[in-house]
């Protein structure tokens, strides 16, 4: 999904005060997210310098996906269900992409990429998280993917068949890899890749004005794609004339990975992947007390 991202610092930090920063409401309530008190702590100090490329960072270095002034060990780790791959407009500002914030949350899971480079995958195992004629809901997308398969191996002689994947069936190999997985991981992990038909998902990290380049590019052609209508974004630079289910790059990820957890693993989802939004959540609370204090809202 393509994203609104604006700055990943306001122009106003506590660190011009010695006085905590006042906290304020979740854009998300009920989220369970790590403490926020080093990222206080961190602001309290202001901005520092990148060990890697020298620039005046806080929290996290954007171009180098690195933590600056906090600890890999004070942050969360998330580990996802699939691995992500986000496809970044050349055009994109850094500072002002939200995307950075799952590389730094989910090293092991998501990788970005600049565009043009797009890496090679296997199509009938991905699929594009981008609105659109022909998108599906997360919740039929892997009846979808399952469809667009075997129509892709049925011989033009076959007797049409109809076979549905049942969520229970996804449900049952679920749990039998997570029992293998405790047993022997790498034997768990190589049953459900072999199962399940979806293994990646990609992004689209760019203003909507812009993702007409990567979304119409030919190496995506042939993506199943889904869309994620029912959530309104929270994010704090809205454009106009870009409706609200428009999502930043993170808040798409968090929500697709919360409806697979739901719908396609058909289990219960208990804030598994919250912790995706640590810094945004964070961020969110701090320009809105900006705009509480320069009396904006």
């Amino acid at each position: 999904m393509s994203s609104l991202d604006a700055s990943q610092h306001p122009a106003t930090t506590p660190s011009d005060s010695s006085e905590a920063p006042e906290r304020t409401e979740q854009p998300l309530p009920g989220l369970k997210l790590r403490s926020c008190e080093v990222l206080e702590k961190a602001q309290r100090k202001g901005r520092l310098k990148c060990s890697k490329c020298g620039g005046s960072r806080m929290f996290f270095c954007y171009t180098c996906c690195t933590l600056v002034g906090v600890t890999p060990e004070e942050i969360p780790s998330v580990k996802l269900p699939l691995k992500v791959d986000i496809i970044k407009h050349p055009n994109e500002t850094d500072g002002k992409s939200t995307a950075i914030h799952a590389k730094i949350l989910a090293p092991s899971d998501v990788t970005i990429y600049t565009y043009p480079c797009i890496p090679d995958f296997e199509k009938d195992k991905v699929v594009l998280v981008f609105p659109g004629p022909g998108a599906v809901s997360v919740h039929d997308m892997l009846q979808c993917l399952h469809d667009q398969n075997e129509r892709k191996l049925r011989s033009p002689f076959d007797e049409p068949r109809i076979k549905r994947l049942k969520t229970e069936d996804v449900h049952d190999v679920t749990q039998t890899a997570d029992r293998l997985e405790s047993q022997n991981p790498e034997e768990g992990k190589g049953l459900e890749s072999r199962r399940l038909p979806l293994q990646k998902v990609i992004f689209i990290d760019s203003t909507w004005n812009q993702t007409k380049k990567i979304s119409t590019d030919e190496r995506l052609q042939g993506l199943l794609r889904v869309e994620l209508t029912t959530r309104k974004t929270c994010f704090w630079r809205h454009q106009k004339g870009i409706p609200d289910t428009y999502l930043s790059t993170i808040e798409a990820i968090y929500y697709f990975l919360k409806d697979f957890h739901q719908h396609c693993l058909a289990q219960e989802y208990n804030g598994e992947y919250d912790n995706l939004l640590f810094f945004y959540s964070y961020l969110h609370s701090v320009v809105n007390k900006a705009k509480i204090s320069a009396g904006k809202c």
